[in-house]
């Protein structure tokens, strides 16, 4: 059987209007009567609450430690207070079918503007380059590249068209070949 959500606050330490505010985010959920399961709710507060938004918690368990006593004697905080900021604390299971934690949230962010950092910080010691310029150099390479290579039957069309030996006309076409493309090389 569950509590107020006045009753919870007490319990909790905190006000009524964080109750409502914390069961509207979705961090905590009522029972289909209306109340408010305090072991439930707490698990649930610690799981899907920024550690860093929260006031510090005393010996006792709560934010206020003389909220909790004279409020309900026999109110007994959570068994393992949360270790803050642990490193190796597995995600927890998300409190909605679909959507992930808080903790969990803001490390794929995290994660994600990391990334965005790491290819800006590249991109300034311009280790990485733009993907347009790289079409735009490859395009403006294939272009000369034909241009030299029109060129050849121009320059060659007289002296093969007295020449009668086909290793010869190779030969040559082969070194006028070789000529347009170490000129490309240099440039």
């Amino acid at each position: 059987m569950g509590v107020s959500i006045r009753q919870y606050a007490k319990l909790r330490g905190v006000s009524d209007a964080a109750v409502r505010k914390a069961i509207k985010a979705g961090r905590i959920s009522k029972e289909p009567d209306g109340t408010v399961d305090p072991a439930k709710a707490d698990a649930a507060w610690e799981r899907n609450t920024n550690p860093a938004q929260q006031r510090e918690i005393s010996a006792n368990g709560g934010a206020n430690p003389s909220a909790n006593q004279t409020a309900n004697p026999g109110y007994a905080p959570p068994a393992n207070p949360p270790q803050r900021f642990a490193s190796q604390t597995p995600p927890s299971p998300p409190l909605k079918q679909g959507a992930p934690d808080y903790q969990t949230s803001r490390a794929i962010r995290e994660a994600y503007s990391a990334r965005l950092v790491k290819l800006d910080f590249e991109e300034r010691s311009e280790q990485l380059v733009s993907s347009d310029e790289v079409k735009v150099s490859a395009f403006n390479l294939a272009r000369r590249v034909r241009d030299r290579l029109f060129t050849i039957p121009h320059r060659l069309s007289s002296v093969l068209a007295s020449e009668n030996d086909a290793g010869a006309i190779e030969e040559r076409l082969d070194q006028e070949l070789r000529k347009a493309l170490e000129e490309l090389k240099h440039e």
